[in-house]
């Protein structure tokens, strides 16, 4: 059985009891949330939507950095900058009927 969620503008697989890190969510650490399901596979077949799946926050992250280099050639121009994502790790707890 697994379930593809939605969270941040995209998709991702998940089964019951797995982590994963996605966007940041809004919440607490140790708070559940509901993230909506886009499709649903178990033993008896697919659904698609009306689902929900409940996930706990457990941890409030930065990703890796990454480095942005601007450069204009003959114009002596340069410009180094960085970006660290906001992320959060959850765990799926139950993908849950959603009507």
């Amino acid at each position: 059985m697994f379930a593809v969620v939605k969270s941040g503008g995209k998709q991702y697989r998940v089964r019951e009891g797995q982590e994963l890190i996605l966007d940041r969510v809004k919440g607490e650490v140790g708070d559940s949330v509901e993230l909506p399901v886009g499709f649903f596979v178990d033993d008896e077949g697919f659904d698609l939507g009306a689902r929900t799946a409940r996930v706990e926050i457990l941890e409030h992250l930065r990703g890796e950095k990454i480095h942005i280099y601007k450069y204009r050639a003959k114009k002596d121009s340069r410009k180094k900058t960085g970006h660290r994502q906001a992320q959060t790790r959850v765990k799926v707890l139950e993908v849950q009927d959603g009507s």
